[in-house]
């Protein structure tokens, strides 16, 4: 069963990761960490945890889960700023990067239509790269 997870950076600099809610299991799970690696690392203990609550309680726990990780526009900027920088999202996205620069300091949140045109562009640049092939 796939489930969704939404990475958030904190106001602090740390990364949670929380269960979207579905109806399709009764439990959340939760992590949290100084970076996107820790957090989904505390995030998988939880799930480990949780599977082991259910088998010490004789409940039968639900078919393996498999999880869709989604970020926050802060988290994925900065998680991904040592790969991306805010001159080449600008060129990806055609959004300023001064602009960019505040979203991932957290200082302004971007609206909904900013939101998706980051992510058209990402996702624009990801099919580019993956037509290349070299000679």
């Amino acid at each position: 069963m796939k489930l969704k997870a939404i990475i958030v950076r904190g106001t602090d600099g740390t990364y949670d990761v929380n269960m979207e809610y579905t109806d399709k299991v009764s439990f959340g799970l939760f992590g949290s960490g100084n970076s996107v690696e820790e957090a989904k690392a505390d995030y998988y203990t939880s799930y480990d945890e949780m599977k082991e609550y259910y088998d010490d309680s004789d409940k039968k726990f639900p078919e393996e889960l498999d999880f869709e990780f989604k970020y926050d526009v802060a988290s994925f900027l900065e998680y991904y700023s040592n790969r991306f920088t805010l001159a080449g999202l600008q060129t990806i996205t055609g959004i300023n990067q001064g602009q960019l620069s505040h979203y991932v300091t957290g200082r302004k949140k971007p609206r909904q239509e900013t939101i998706k045109k980051i992510e058209e562009g990402v996702h624009r640049f990801a099919r580019e790269l993956i037509e290349v092939s070299f000679v």
